[in-house]
């Protein structure tokens, strides 16, 4: 049986609600035991990058950057999109754990298999 979960996501802290529940259900997917990926597309690669989620808090949730700091501590993986990431012109020296600059083609790798996933 398959245990890749992914959680794919195209906001930043622009829209800390979407931001936060991704990385909410992340975790939990990590939890449970489940080899779990965030992509980060779009405008939510920004949040690959240190210090980005800083000052981002939703009621009733942790910081995002907790969150996001959690997640790849644990061992999640976070992929960004290497287009979005180049147009944005961000610094792959100023990762956040976890996070690593990939292409398409790495995510099919990962869902090849068939696996679950949300998107924020």
């Amino acid at each position: 049986m398959n245990k890749n979960f992914v959680v794919s996501l195209t906001r930043d802290k622009s829209d800390p609600d979407r931001a936060t529940v991704a990385f909410v259900v992340a975790n939990a997917a990590l939890g449970s035991d489940q080899e779990t990926v965030v992509f980060l597309s779009t405008d939510a690669v920004h949040l690959s990058q240190k210090g980005d989620a800083d000052g981002v808090a939703e009621e009733g949730f942790a910081p995002l950057a907790e969150l996001i700091a959690n997640f790849g501590e644990a061992g999640g993986k976070i992929y960004v999109c290497a287009p979005c990431f180049k147009k944005r012109g961000l610094d792959e020296n100023n990762l956040v754990a976890g996070a690593v600059v990939v292409g398409g083609a790495k995510l099919v790798e990962f869902m090849a298999g068939g696996c679950p996933s949300v998107s924020y």
